[in-house]
């Protein structure tokens, strides 16, 4: 039969052995390089753009009235 000393033993290095392979894991996933895009990925999608004009939020509250706001 196993021995508390043994199975406290197991549980350590089978714990130590699992906390490396997670730090080796993430080490790995850090510094991989991506790969090369090939021919059918690297062709960008083209999306429609709206041009915006921008005001601020303020200036429009403030320049129209509450009757202007309601389309009275």
């Amino acid at each position: 039969m196993i021995s508390d000393g043994d199975l406290y033993r197991l549980a350590i290095f089978l714990g130590s052995c699992a906390m490396m392979m997670i730090v080796l894991y993430h080490f790995l996933d850090v510094n991989a390089q991506d790969e090369e895009p090939t021919e059918a990925a690297s062709v960008k999608p083209t999306r429609a753009t709206a041009k915006a004009t921008s005001t601020p939020s303020s200036e429009t509250a403030a320049t129209s009235s509450p009757a202007t706001r309601q389309g009275i």
